[in-house]
């Protein structure tokens, strides 16, 4: 049987992340040196949101600097990364008889995906697709989804999820970004709930949040960083390890939580 690529979900946290020395990044390069070099990687970020279900057919996407406010260096990145026609066309094949689904021939990649790709592999020499959260499918439906990938997991695919567990960025205590792991403590019970689940494997109640009360749906106030975990999630087989690290806090209401799944 084809070798099985491990699984990857990241919190990215704030996209200076790609530019500046932290204590997270260290931890994303250790979660991918014992890994497989993928053929491709499908990324699944919080910062593209779609009607339809769309993925990246670009051939040569360029990036997205999808937030304002930062230093201009953060805006000369470059990471040129080519995309995977082959793979493209495999993820349409499973997909597109399941939700309406287009591919995108323009978009390029956001920072989700890219300020992550940066780290993970720095050369650029991995196709990257990525494949949008649709706002139209409810969680439990994004989890159906995604187990439709699973065989491409064999065809060395790395999947990779690109939010945040805990995200409110309206919360956040911006004097305090800079004191080590502050977090809130509805944020902290709200960690503790989730990552128990996580462990537990028990999908269906992460995926019906909403009745995990008001620490989960402050961590979870709007949904698109939690949703690119339950694809990870999602395609964890009965078999395969868990590995979690950064669960460190950032400003009170924003963690780093990182999730490997896979030897």
């Amino acid at each position: 049987m084809p070798t099985r690529m491990p699984m990857l979900f990241i919190g990215h946290g704030s996209p200076m992340l790609a530019i500046t020395e932290n204590k997270f990044t260290p931890k994303w390069h250790e979660a991918v040196a014992k890994m497989p070099k993928p053929k491709a990687v499908l990324c699944i970020s919080a910062h593209w949101q779609t009607d339809d279900v769309m993925e990246t057919s670009n051939p040569n996407p360029e990036l997205i600097y999808d937030f304002y406010g930062f230093p201009e260096e953060l805006y000369q990145v470059q990471y040129s990364a080519k995309s995977d026609q082959e793979v493209v066309d495999a993820v349409q094949d499973l997909l597109a008889d399941l939700v309406p689904f287009q591919q995108d021939q323009q978009r390029g990649l956001d920072h989700g995906c890219w300020a992550v790709m940066k780290h993970l592999y720095p050369d650029a020499n991995i196709p990257v697709i990525q494949l949008s959260l649709c706002y139209r499918l409810t969680p439990q439906s994004h989890i159906a989804l995604a187990r439709q990938l699973a065989v491409l997991r064999r065809k060395g695919v790395l999947i990779l999820g690109s939010g945040n567990l805990i995200h409110n960025l309206r919360l956040l205590d911006w004097c305090n970004m800079d004191t080590p792991n502050y977090g809130f403590d509805w944020a902290k019970n709200a960690q503790n709930l989730l990552l128990d689940l996580i462990e537990k494997h028990d999908l269906a109640a992460l995926a019906n949040y909403q009745a995990l009360g008001e620490d989960v749906m402050k961590a979870i106030n709007s949904g698109e960083h939690f949703l690119p975990l339950l694809y990870i999630l999602a395609l964890r087989e009965q078999d395969e390890p868990l590995t979690i690290f950064n669960r460190e806090f950032v400003g009170g209401s924003l963690d780093m939580t990182c999730v490997k799944i896979g030897n």
